[in-house]
């Protein structure tokens, strides 16, 4: 069963000494479209993520945010310079004794005093793509069951559209054959009115029937599209990605349609191809979300 491009997965598990979490959001798309959104930690793996990802997602726009939810551990941080905080306690002391202040040094007045706290650079966390890969393939996967059952639910209402242009299509080839014994009456009464009594060249008149049936005629288009139909129908229970060749036949079935109103020469049919564009229109809309 083909599969919608509409998808959200998200997992968390350890990486790093940390743990991980990933989302993956996907939405239509012409083309495979990756829009990672990642740690700095994590950037050297972008590489590693789109070809992880291209081989689960053939087509959409496919938004990745990973986050930590625990960090993990890095050398460097926050450095004491124990000698400072000891002359700063001392001089805090004797400040305390000369002005005859009272109360105690506290480890929050010493902390505050500059150059007793410093940061320092962190050392880079090496985060191997072994460790992020199955958070990523858990979280693509559940991306995949949400896109999977989107999918069925838009092959329903796309067999639905098939079914009503499939039905429109047998109306009109019903209708059809009832056109050309119409034109043959219409021209017949009509080259009668003109010779005012005089005899009717059968022949011609045999000719003229002959060349407006061949302009009327349908059948080939009928043929077409009915086979177009079928093909959309086969897609549609294909397990793999048909958006693309769907796109395609709903432009030929928009071909057949247009050509069948161009020599509809009648009212009726006329209609049942109005009606056929609208369901075509609906038809193209659902396509978009199709992977």
């Amino acid at each position: 069963m083909p599969n919608s491009m509409t998808g959200f997965g998200a997992a968390e598990g350890p990486a790093a000494g940390g743990r991980l979490r990933v989302e993956i959001r996907t939405v239509n798309h012409r083309h495979f479209n990756l829009a990672p959104k990642l740690p700095s930690d994590l950037s050297a793996l972008e590489g590693d993520l789109r070809e992880r990802l291209r081989r689960e997602f053939d087509r959409g726009h496919v938004a990745v945010h990973a986050r930590w939810t625990e960090y993990p551990e890095r050398a460097g941080g926050l450095a004491v310079d124990l000698d400072r905080a000891r002359l700063v306690t001392a001089r805090l002391r004797e400040l305390q004794s000369a002005l005859g202040l009272a109360g105690d040094v506290t480890v929050e007045m010493v902390a505050r005093q500059p150059d007793v706290l410093s940061t320092t650079l962190e050392a880079a966390i090496e985060v191997p793509w072994t460790e992020v890969e199955p958070i990523v393939g858990h979280a693509a996967a559940e991306c995949r069951a949400m896109r999977a059952r989107e999918g069925a639910a838009l092959a329903v209402e796309l067999r639905h559209r098939i079914t009503l242009l499939a039905q429109a299509a047998e109306s009109i080839a019903h209708r059809a054959p009832d056109r050309v014994v119409r034109e043959r009456d219409r021209l017949r009464a009509a080259v009668a009115e003109l010779l005012d009594g005089r005899p009717i060249d059968d022949a011609r008149l045999a000719q003229e029937i002959a060349f407006h049936a061949d302009r009327l005629d349908i059948t080939e288009e009928l043929v077409r599209f009915q086979a177009h139909i079928a093909v959309v129908r086969e897609a549609l229970e294909a397990d793999r990605p048909v958006g693309k060749q769907l796109g395609f036949v709903a432009q030929e079935l928009g071909r057949e349609v247009n050509t069948m109103g161009s020599k509809a020469n009648d009212a009726e049919i006329s209609q049942q191809v109005i009606a056929m564009k609208g369901e075509l229109e609906k038809f193209r809309e659902q396509l978009e979300n199709f992977e």
